[in-house]
């Protein structure tokens, strides 16, 4: 049986195009290059973006997991060469993470590809029309008290 997309509920509908905006996301960062990446880095990556070193136990508060689960999503990225652990300069016992310049050539990589996904639908329907659809979905995230965390870059992985 065939579901109707237009009968889905908006909630699930965005659930259901987010996945596939970040699906199509990592497979163009992958043919660029940018292997190994999931989607679920980007919830570190968010917390690194901004040049702002963090250690472990930071990050781990930020996206509400255990230092043992923070550390390994670290310990992965920093094999794959997209951040590095590099001493705290007031205290050199610290270790902190930042994005190495693989790191941020992924993040500039991403944000491209998500550009040129909005100019795929901008040709297809007018750019009218998406920011239409932009302001509904804006409007949707502030009802369900979800437009704060994304100002502040402290989106939670989903539980």
């Amino acid at each position: 049986m065939s579901v109707d997309l237009y009968e889905l509920d908006l909630g699930t509908l965005a659930l259901f195009v987010g996945s596939a905006a970040a699906e199509a996301v990592q497979k163009e960062l992958a043919a660029h290059g940018f292997d190994g990446l999931r989607v679920s880095h980007g919830y570190v990556f968010q917390h690194l973006v901004e040049d702002l070193p963090r250690t472990i136990g930071e990050l781990a508060r930020k996206m509400e997991v255990t230092q043992q689960a923070a550390s390994k999503v670290v310990a992965e990225l920093e094999g794959l060469g997209y951040v590095e652990r590099v001493p705290d300069p007031r205290d050199a016992r610290i270790r902190r993470v930042r994005l190495t310049g693989r790191g941020h050539a992924a993040v500039g990589a991403a944000r491209r590809a998500r550009a040129a996904q909005e100019e795929r639908l901008v040709a297809r329907g007018g750019r009218e029309r998406l920011e239409e659809c932009r302001a509904v979905l804006a409007e949707l995230l502030e009802e369900l008290s979800g437009a704060g965390a994304v100002r502040r870059r402290e989106v939670r992985p989903p539980r």
